[in-house]
């Protein structure tokens, strides 16, 4: 595809909107058309993301009721999602109403949580209030590029950073049929993980050299990594979540645990991964265990592998901010656009971050 797409972020002044804005600027086929936030309408982007300066000198910050003028009728239209869980759903509702009267053509990806249930009731049970656009629920698909080749829907609704680590690590288990359907899963998230929003769970004096477990079994991201799981896996699975907060910034490191149904050997489980993530160039299958410092700023995944025979222990590692939310959007964004999928996503890791 030639032509270039108008792109415009929603929720654009917090982590993941700002990871957004830094890929769509080097982007070949994407120009940022409007970088949307009410909180800091008006002001320079490079004044709140100052990393960003000699990439958007001159672009500022719209309201969400402004933006709409700055796009042609007829235009095609990339809109990425950034806002929190629940306030999503409303705006997305907003934009496909201005992009049906304006005859745009238009692919949204939203980050947030509000389009990864395909059950409105769902979704209600787990973030405990009403669903924003529940009309618009058949209209999303949610999983990771890596477990859906095509789909038949406009729009994406891209897991979450913990669930996309999980489910990278999971699915080629639960579909090999070597294992038990029940996982445990031990996680681990750097502060950038809880938004741009101080609060206590990363305030520096506290996540600082500090390490710890949070809502263990109770975190709300678990019956999305179940669902997704036994969707993409066709098993029904059961996840049993352990999540803690790590002293870094940016990253997750992934451990799944489960019992194999027969001995299996190391070299028989790195086989199945081998396998699955052949086609899959964000997937590097590693010898040893993978370490986060090896992915942080790219939108790779390293898995690695280990077993006695009995039991089996799959460990992913990914960037929060890129694989698990901004980089899995664009790269959602290229699939839906039939764009190659790496477009826009080739840097390699930082390295020593």
């Amino acid at each position: 595809m030639s032509e270039n797409i108008q792109a415009v972020v929603l929720g654009a002044s917090g982590y993941v909107g700002g990871e957004l804005l830094r890929l769509i600027s080097s982007h070949p086929n994407f120009d940022l058309a409007a970088a949307v936030s009410d909180s800091r309408a008006g002001t320079a982007v490079a004044e709140t993301f100052t990393h960003l300066s000699d990439v958007l000198s001159g672009t500022n910050f719209i309201a969400r009721n402004d933006w709409h003028g700055e796009i042609e009728n007829g235009s095609s239209v990339a809109v990425f999602c950034a806002a929190p869980h629940g306030a999503s759903a409303a705006l997305i509702a907003d934009t496909l109403r201005t992009a049906k009267e304006r005859h745009w053509t238009i692919h949204v990806v939203d980050s947030s949580a509000d389009f990864r249930y395909a059950e409105q009731s769902d979704w209600e049970a787990v973030y405990g209030a009403k669903h924003g656009a529940p009309e618009l629920l058949t209209a999303f698909t949610s999983a990771v590029p890596e477990h859906a080749s095509t789909v038949s829907t406009p729009h994406v609704g891209h897991p979450g950073c913990f669930a996309t680590a999980t489910l990278l690590a999971t699915v080629p288990l639960i579909q090999s049929g070597l294992t038990d359907a029940e996982v445990f899963v031990s996680g681990v998230t750097g502060s950038t993980g809880s938004g741009r929003s101080p609060q206590a769970g990363t305030h520096h004096p506290e996540r600082n050299s500090n390490y710890y477990a949070y809502k263990p079994l109770a975190h709300r991201h678990a019956p999305e990594m179940a669902g997704l799981t036994t969707a993409a896996s066709g098993r029904e699975t059961s996840v049993r979540f352990v999540p803690h907060s790590g002293p870094f910034a940016r990253g997750i490191h992934v451990t799944v645990q489960a019992k194999s149904v027969a001995q299996i050997s190391e070299q028989q489980l790195r086989d199945v991964y081998t396998s699955a993530y052949a086609d899959s160039p964000f997937v590097r299958i590693v010898e040893a265990t993978p370490r986060i410092k090896n992915v942080v700023a790219s939108n790779m995944c390293h898995i690695g592998v280990a077993s006695d025979g009995e039991s089996v222990v799959v460990m992913s590692v990914i960037d929060n901010l890129v694989k698990g939310a901004a980089g899995g959007a664009v790269q959602w964004m290229n699939r839906l656009w039939r764009l190659p999928e790496t477009t826009g996503l080739t840097a390699a890791a930082a390295g020593w971050t």
